[in-house]
């Protein structure tokens, strides 16, 4: 109980300081979901401060954030939790621009506010906007910052569709996309004739490989003599912790198997040579990042608005996956092992296919960061 009464403190203690700050400082406020969603803020934030010298307001909902720790010059940081704090938080909300990364805003209890707030959404995954989110996910936010021309085509048939107000639509990119490549520019190449590692790394929910599949994915990997790494979305340790452990324990003795559930992590990722995933952005991430390939296991998709088709649009987790890899259907899995050091030796092949997808599919690659803060900062000037 006493826990709980002091968490509830601090997160009084957040907002009351948050609210202290004057009005006029309260321009450009950043607001994390969670502490893994600072890589998405990241090179906005470095471009607002190299090259306009913006101050930002930092809030976010996870008490362990290390930026409520590390706070970097030019920030100021607030924890308010998730709960009525948040909520009110929300509803009382006075400043000039918004940004966040959690979609569904007006549609639950977080709703705008009765001030004048410009709310803008940052993307925290490359795939399409209206198959693996609810309907109105995006409805309520005055400005979409887009990853690709696809997120512009769909939320504009979507407007249409529905009579919805136009919002602004700007052409930004993907800041984890970014870090990712400047990241394996200044890493190690893979070295040749060593062992390959191979990363699996899952969606979540019913129709995802550890909940579907676990073993009959792992094993033929293993069983080519391939370094298999599982890196699973944090929320399948929370939706379905027995699969994930079960799994886990068949292999706790296998060396040619591990664990990695640093969500934030990057070593894993730049280590490997190919991927093995389902829908998962993370998919799109290591391809359009690293320049190399996937393979995508043909499990039924992960679809979270039944009405998705009525747009008319082929959301891009669909489109790409034979740009940036190889599409196995369930029955062929015994042949993953196979497929994957076949892939990985035409490595040259692929990274020449996926970087002319990731021209097609991706605005500012590599500076993100300088259009979404260009952007923000017309908002306020």
């Amino acid at each position: 109980m006493f826990a709980g009464l002091a968490k509830l403190f601090r997160e009084w203690k957040g907002l009351k300081a948050f609210k202290r700050v004057p009005r006029e400082d309260r321009r450009l406020v950043f607001y994390s979901e969670g502490a893994g969603y600072w890589s998405y803020f990241e090179p906005v934030f470095k471009a607002l401060q190299s090259i306009h010298g913006a101050p930002i307001l930092y809030v976010t909902s996870a008490e362990n954030d290390p930026l409520l720790v590390n706070t970097p010059s030019g920030m100021r940081s607030f924890y308010i939790g998730d709960g009525s704090f948040r909520t009110l938080f929300f509803a009382t909300l006075d400043v000039d621009v918004l940004l966040m990364t959690m979609p569904d805003l007006q549609s639950f209890h977080i709703k705008r506010s009765p001030f004048s707030v410009h709310y803008a959404y940052l993307h925290h995954s490359i795939v399409s906007s209206h198959m693996i989110y609810r309907p109105a996910a995006f409805d309520h936010f005055d400005s979409i910052l887009c990853v690709g021309p696809h997120h512009v085509e769909e939320t504009k048939a979507r407007e249409q569709a529905l009579n919805l107000p136009a919002k602004i639509l700007v052409e930004h990119g993907y800041g984890r996309l970014d870090t990712i490549a400047q990241n394996a520019r200044t890493s190690p190449s893979l070295s040749q004739g060593s062992i390959i590692q191979v990363l699996v790394a899952p969606t979540w929910g019913e129709n995802g490989l550890i909940e579907r599949h676990g073993v009959e994915v792992i094993n033929p990997l293993i069983e080519a003599g391939l370094q298999v790494v599982l890196r699973p979305h944090p929320r399948t340790r929370l939706l379905s912790p027995a699969a994930l452990n079960t799994l886990v324990d068949f292999y706790k003795d296998e060396s040619l198997f591990r664990l990695d559930e640093d969500a934030n992590g990057s070593t894993s990722l730049l280590n490997s040579a190919i991927m093995v995933s389902d829908w998962s952005g993370a998919a799109l991430e290591f391809a359009f990042g690293l320049e190399r390939p996937v393979i995508f296991v043909d499990v039924p998709r992960k679809i979270l608005n039944p009405d998705y088709a009525t747009l008319g649009l082929e959301p891009i987790e669909v489109q790409a996956r034979e740009q940036l890899g190889v599409v196995l259907p369930t029955a062929r899995l015994g042949e993953l092992g196979t497929v994957a050091q076949e892939m990985v030796a035409d490595s040259e092949k692929w990274q020449a296919t996926i970087c002319k997808a990731r021209q097609r599919w991706i605005f500012h690659a590599g500076k993100s960061g300088d259009a979404a803060a260009a952007y923000l900062m017309s908002l306020v000037d």
